[in-house]
């Protein structure tokens, strides 16, 4: 079935999931994957621009460095959320090790990937184990060690990134040409923080959700009879959570002093 599936794909996509098993995984167990993380993508950038003029108003340009940092950020954010909570297909049995931490990671391997994952042949999950995994997560086969406060970490590395991006351009302007309309470079660690604590907290509960109500569509005899309501409802629900989400955190870089 492995094989039959990465040949139908076609090139370059074939190549890429034969060579990347967590593509691979993910696209045997939803096949609509892709497609999610794509609408991700272009739902993001343009909500996230609509959203940051709409809470900025007359000082969107101004503060322009910040929406540039905030949108490589989120961007980056929100495809790996999508990728992290996505089910993925588990090939083989996983490994029993002996001991404390062998009885945990065996414990984290059985996670679902996400709170309301459908159960499959071979995946049955309790409520228990649901609710487990919204604070800890098990991305794959190979990466069982990963807990909950992984959502932070990307958030907090992503941080690091963007805003240190923002502050070297905001740093450079300011060099060459000052103004009094110049607002303060924003502190790189305590937004990269910011950025940890909204990932972990706000985007894992929205994007949880997401992937429950997905999986209702997905599952109802209309999706399954006609396939484009099911991409319909994902490209919808993603467009009001990205416009949401972008505008709670403007709410939370300002509340917090970040910004």
């Amino acid at each position: 079935m492995v094989v039959f599936f990465t040949q139908a794909s076609g090139w370059p996509l074939s190549f890429i999931m034969t060579s990347c098993s967590m593509l691979r995984n993910r696209m045997l167990a939803d096949p609509s994957f892709l497609f999610k993380v794509g609408t991700e993508i272009v739902i993001d950038s343009c909500c996230a621009t609509l959203a940051e003029v709409q809470k900025r108003g007359k000082d969107f340009w101004a503060e322009f460095e910040l929406y540039l940092a905030d949108l490589l950020v989120g961007v980056v954010v929100n495809v790996a959320l999508v990728g992290m909570l996505a089910p993925y297909a588990r090939i083989g049995q996983p490994s029993l090790s002996k001991g404390v931490f062998g009885h945990m990671r065996h414990a984290y391997a059985a996670l679902p990937s996400s709170v309301f994952e459908a159960e499959r042949p071979g995946c049955r999950f309790s409520v228990k184990q649901r609710i487990a995994t919204y604070f800890f997560k098990h991305i794959d086969d190979r990466w069982r060690y990963f807990q909950g406060v992984m959502y932070g970490a990307v958030g907090f590395a992503c941080g690091i990134i963007g805003q240190g991006i923002a502050n070297l351009i905001m740093t450079a302007k300011r060099s060459i040409r000052k103004s009094e309309e110049d607002i303060p470079v924003p502190p790189l660690v305590k937004s990269a923080a910011l950025w940890g604590v909204f990932l972990a907290v706000s985007s894992n509960t929205r994007y949880q959700i997401i992937n429950g109500l997905e999986r209702l569509v997905e599952s109802s005899p209309l999706a399954k009879k006609v396939p484009p309501v099911a991409m319909a409802f994902t490209i919808g629900v993603r467009f009001g959570n990205n416009i949401y989400g972008g505008m709670q955190f403007v709410d939370w870089a300002r509340l917090s002093g970040v910004q």
